[in-house]
């Protein structure tokens, strides 16, 4: 944002004059939404253990996997409001319980794109090019390539390649896995592998859904219980925006082996550019308490009034999603626009435009990606009954005695099926003279409340380390005040490339549902390979 918002944190806007009424209006969805029924190619995988036997390729020497994006818009030097940031530096409380952690997966692919998710007895990584099992002990299982899972799907698409952006959720209502990659060359696919049962080192049943000459970039999942979720940013021909693609996937065939379908809503930027943004984030179910509706969800999406996508105001989009398999029927409306204190996504950086934060040892700068107009993965959501909840953050810019350093700004919003409202925010940055940048977060919360948050950490005097934070569901609103927690400090840095992340992932073991598990990059050495962490810890009052 370039003129700091004077809105009442919770506020919810009306958009403009009856703008939510023009959002639902039949001309309206007509002119910035395209439907789509998309019939999958489906198979089955051989056991992962059998795979894992094989010779696995060698993965390529430091590359830099491409990006659709083009580049961020300029920083205009805007240097907000920051009397209300809470200085990362000097926690009010002592430490969270110290994390226990063991190394994951590990290559020199940038970015890793490092996510993961815990089930009852299993942690599954994975990273651009391969997926890792460990035991919840940190004992790795196997290690395979993506795309070898899907050499059994049937059809033309090149699943069976390493294309990367992948995501891996745990379906604990099902106690199965979900692994995804998009292909990279036209005819383009989301592929989705889902185990056949609670064991990930076993078989899975493979999907293929095709986007045509749509590039699905930057693909994000989540679990719902009368559909699995996907967000897409789609490039026709793999090169100019076509819009954001949002998706139902039929998860009740897909847990069988069945025939299974997506239905889709493309939406385009012909309400404004500033309504999908650069993607949106579908809802993803932590907890075993099914949300109100089976077949409506939420999607999430953040907008800056400085980042030159046109919007009226900083603040957070909340999407109802609703489709019917039975019907086909399927649709997508903007159901609220909250308005959040002021923020600014764009970040000085130089000498290219995503060279960005400092790190110890070399003058190669680290990427923020807070100008891609997003909120990062996840949008956990829990219902506890009384209220619906998601919780999100973003990376965004923060200005303390003309120094910039990237910080981390955080959402609780509830109210979802009925009125949506920004429970709480805040933002998480130093404002001390060491300028250190946190940054690339994931966000999480308990069966009891609490939140945290994981991050990466660096600065011209630090190597890029792990860390995380969080807060109580007791303590004041729009605070993180737990003392921040270090699942390691690295001991290299990054060079040869800007590129970092690009997302991480923190989740909720489902065996007790209080232990948060996160996972991302480092370095334990300059140069060469990144490796990733993955760490597990949970509050004491859980």
């Amino acid at each position: 944002m370039r003129t700091p918002s004077r809105v009442a944190v919770g506020t919810t806007l009306t958009l403009i004059a009856g703008l939510l009424s023009v959002v639902n209006s039949p001309t309206a969805l007509a002119a910035r939404q395209r439907t789509e029924v998309i019939k999958a190619d489906f198979g089955v995988s051989e056991p992962l253990t059998a795979l894992a036997n094989r010779p696995q390729p060698t993965e390529p020497f430091s590359v830099e996997i491409p990006e659709r994006d083009g580049a961020p818009v300029p920083d205009s030097g805007f240097t907000g409001d920051v009397s209300g940031v809470q200085n990362a530096d000097a926690p009010t409380i002592a430490a969270i319980p110290p994390a226990t952690s063991f190394d994951g997966l590990s290559g020199t692919a940038k970015p890793p794109d490092p996510v993961g998710d815990v089930g009852p007895n299993h942690y599954v990584e994975m990273v651009n090019t391969r997926v890792g099992i460990y035991t919840k002990a940190g004992a790795n299982l196997l290690n395979v390539t993506i795309g070898s899972i899907f050499t059994g799907l049937p059809g033309t698409h090149n699943c069976e390649g390493n294309h990367g952006d992948p995501i891996v959720l745990h379906d604990q209502l099902a106690n199965r896995w979900l692994l995804t990659q998009f292909t990279a060359s036209s005819p383009y696919f989301l592929c989705v592998a889902v185990s056949q049962t609670a064991n990930p080192t076993g078989a899975y049943w493979l999907y293929a859904f095709s986007t045509g000459t749509n590039f699905p970039d930057y693909p994000k999942f989540g679990v719902w219980s009368g559909g699995y979720l996907a967000s897409t940013k789609e490039f026709a021909n793999g090169t100019s925006f076509a819009g954001v693609g949002t998706y139902a996937l039929e998860r009740s065939q897909m847990l069988v082996g069945g025939a299974a379908k997506a239905l889709k809503v493309l939406l385009t930027t012909a309400g404004g550019a500033w309504q999908p943004g650069d993607g949106l984030l579908p809802a993803d179910l932590d907890g075993t308490t099914l949300p109100p509706n089976a077949n409506l969800s939420y999607f999430i999406g953040t907008m800056d009034n400085g980042a030159g996508t046109g919007a009226p105001m900083d603040g957070v989009n909340v999407f109802w999603f609703r489709w019917n398999f039975a019907t086909n029927a399927v649709s997508l409306t903007l159901r609220s626009s909250l308005a959040i204190s002021a923020i600014d996504t764009i970040y000085p950086c130089s000498p290219g435009s995503r060279d960005c934060l400092e790190q110890m040892g070399t003058t190669q700068k680290l990427d923020i990606l807070s100008y891609r107009q997003r909120p990062m993965h996840r949008a956990a959501y829990r219902n506890f009954g009384t209220h619906e909840s998601i919780v999100t953050n973003q990376s965004a810019e923060f200005v303390f005695s003309g120094t910039s350093r990237a910080g981390l700004r955080w959402y609780e919003l509830r109210g979802l099926g009925t009125t949506p409202t920004l429970a709480q925010q805040g933002s998480y940055a130093a404002s001390s003279a060491a300028a250190v940048h946190r940054w690339m977060g994931s966000m999480a919360q308990d069966r009891a409340g609490n939140m945290a948050i994981g991050y990466s950490i660096s600065s011209a005097t630090m190597f890029p380390g792990i860390r995380y934070t969080g807060r109580l569901a007791t303590d004041p609103l729009n605070t993180l005040p737990q003392g921040e927690g270090v699942i390691i400090n690295g001991t290299g840095a990054q060079t040869g490339s800007a590129r970092w992340g690009d997302y991480t992932s923190m989740n909720i073991d489902p065996v007790d549902d209080c232990t948060y598990w996160y996972v991302n990059q480092y370095y334990a050495a300059t140069g060469g390979t990144w490796r990733t962490r993955i760490g597990h810890f949970r509050f004491p009052t859980c």
